[in-house]
């Protein structure tokens, strides 16, 4: 099989947690501290994988330059979209309660939300085609955290769509193109740096790790926190020490 076909099939795989999660949440009715809690796991294993894959692997490949730079480019830009999109009614976009606003309360909304799940996804898809240039080792544990980290958000973003009146077909319809995209995402990720320098392979790395860090925290942590956050702490650092144990194996 391609190798590129194989980065494909990573990024989809990690991709289809987000549908996975979308159905629990959608379909069951999942008390809104279970939620709360498997979104801080989720949150621990992402920043595990930052800091021990991707802003770890970047330094190696170019340094702390390049790290640096990118991880602040990644941080910015993600944020500036987030602001434009949080303006047009994303902004609970991962939350599981009554804060996603429904399409007559925001019109427009509901496609805020889906650029919003597409800005949260591609860095990921993007950095696991990339990492798997090294040879693999380090993809596979990136896809690993970012699976394991995809459930709880599609879990907590379908709760928060059904709440706000959003049809299974527009949820799963929106989950199930995230999956695609994320797959095509790994492919333009592993093709489109294949044979560059070790330094734009460390600068692009870097910017998906600082766009998944500020993700993390602005809409990750503050849905943990609300429902959960006497138990939070511990739970995250649960996720966190199980992503490390995967980069470690």
């Amino acid at each position: 099989m391609p190798e590129w076909l194989q980065a494909g099939g990573w990024g989809l795989l990690a991709g289809s947690a987000l549908l996975i999660g979308a159905a629990v949440g959608y379909l069951l009715p999942v008390p809104r501290h279970v939620v709360a809690g498997i979104m801080g796991f989720g949150a621990g294993v992402l920043l595990s994988a930052v800091a021990f894959e991707l802003i770890e692997e970047a330094n190696e490949r170019g340094g702390l330059r390049p790290t640096v730079i990118g991880a602040v480019a990644g941080a910015v830009v993600y944020t500036a979209c987030n602001v434009v999109l949080a303006m047009h009614g994303a902004r609970h976009r991962k939350r599981s309660g009554d804060q996603q606003p429904s399409e007559s309360e925001d019109a427009g909304s509901g496609t805020a939300i889906a650029l919003g799940a597409l800005l949260d996804g591609i860095p990921e898809s993007i950095v696991i085609g990339a990492s798997l240039l090294g040879g693999g080792a380090v993809g596979a544990v990136t896809v690993a955290a970012v699976f394991i980290s995809n459930v709880p958000e599609g879990l907590s973003s379908a709760a928060g769509m059904r709440n706000a009146g959003r049809t299974p077909r527009y949820v799963f319809g929106l989950w199930s193109a995230i999956a695609l995209v994320s797959g095509l995402a790994a492919v333009a990720g592993y093709t489109l740096l294949g044979g560059t320098s070790d330094a734009l392979l460390a600068g692009v790395t870097a910017v998906a790790a600082g766009a998944i860090l500020a993700m993390v925290a602005d809409t990750m942590i503050p849905e943990a926190f609300e429902d959960a956050h006497l138990l939070i702490g511990l739970v995250t650092v649960a996720g966190f020490l199980v992503a490390f144990g995967l980069s470690h194996a």
